[in-house]
């Protein structure tokens, strides 16, 4: 293995897992979690499905079991709030002030100002809908609002996210498992092309009342506000409509347009970004079951476990890929942007 870099220094990332229910976040504090991320039941977070997400009473009881058994509990606040979603937004704040969470997860830099001037005590992690990915910016952020973390895009390679950990004020968190984004995070309105509704603002790319199923032959077809953007065969596993992520006639053929459906996995590159200091390895996932957030979490918890351990002897188990392959998107797994080496 490399000598760490000067300027740099191996420090053991924390694991921070999803949780869309209170047993979904049970299922991650006792499968090794460090922390869980969390939403309110409304569009300040951006997974903002139907039954999905905490309740006020839920998310009192997700930080009392979290701090019961050692763990964090941060909640996402990382939509864009309208002029008429505003008061949504400080009502948010100062409700995971009052329970003590252990840090927001922002976006929008008015609820970071607002939050840092009226909770100065609350800690800030930079939202990966933030969208930074320069240190430049994230010294911004730490100037002005004192966030102490950031979440990068999934757009980065493996030596960019080195650079900004270099150089970043804060601490730096980056994804370890679940789908992927091909776009800038925060960034992206494809969806509200078909639906009129942002991901930024709404909470959710795919909105439940937009999509429809459909039986056509020995077909499963999915459609986006009428808008087909699948066909599944009776073989296929049929994925959540995505526009990103559809099948498209393109010239004469009918393929991924845009991405295809599969999940990141860095399990191959973790003594890397230990080495590049990287306070925190995140699973993405809070639509996701329980049973996937305990199996994610127990994996992922031996992985790195086996990589602070012993680092020069670090293999990547077979048993290790083939737990997560069964839950990646797609049943498999790329490393992402992390391996570009053009960048």
């Amino acid at each position: 293995m490399a000598i760490t870099p000067v300027g740099m220094k191996r420090i053991t990332p924390e694991l921070v897992c999803p949780a869309g229910s209170l047993p979904a976040l049970k299922s991650a504090v006792e499968n090794g979690a460090d922390c869980v991320y969390i939403g309110f039941r409304d569009g300040t977070n951006a997974r903002n499905f139907p039954g999905l997400n905490f309740s006020t009473d839920e998310a009192r009881q997700a930080v009392d079991y979290a701090h019961d058994a050692n763990a964090k509990l941060f909640l996402a606040l990382n939509t864009y709030p309208k002029p008429d979603q505003w008061q949504a937004g400080v009502r948010a704040i100062d409700l995971a002030a009052q329970l003590k969470v252990d840090a927001l997860i922002v976006a929008d830099p008015g609820l970071m100002r607002y939050a840092s001037q009226n909770y100065p005590e609350l800690r800030l992690h930079l939202s990966v809908q933030g969208s930074a990915t320069n240190h430049l910016a994230l010294d911004y952020y730490k100037r002005h609002f004192n966030i102490q973390r950031a979440v990068l895009p999934r757009v980065l390679s493996l030596s960019q996210v080195r650079r900004v950990a270099l150089e970043a004020p804060v601490e730096i968190e980056v994804f370890g498992f679940g789908s992927l984004c091909i776009m800038v995070e925060g960034r992206c309105a494809l969806s509200s092309y078909v639906t009129g509704k942002s991901p930024n603002a709404s909470g959710v790319c795919s909105p439940a009342e937009a999509v429809r199923w459909e039986k056509q032959g020995d077909h499963l077809c999915s459609r986006l506000n009428g808008v087909l953007i699948d066909e599944f065969s009776e073989h296929e596993q049929a994925g959540y409509p995505t526009l990103c992520k559809g099948r498209y006639r393109v010239n004469d053929s009918v393929y991924y347009a845009l991405e295809e459906p599969t999940s990141l996995n860095v399990l191959e590159i973790l003594p890397e970004l230990m080495q590049i200091g990287v306070s925190a390895i995140k699973v993405e996932g809070r639509q996701r079951s329980p049973a996937y957030v305990a199996g994610v979490t127990r994996t992922l918890r031996s992985a790195i476990d086996a990589c602070i351990n012993n680092p020069e002897e670090y293999q990547v188990q077979p048993s290790w890929m083939r737990d997560l392959d069964k839950v990646a998107e797609g049943q498999c797994h790329t490393l992402g942007a992390y391996h570009r080496p053009w960048q």
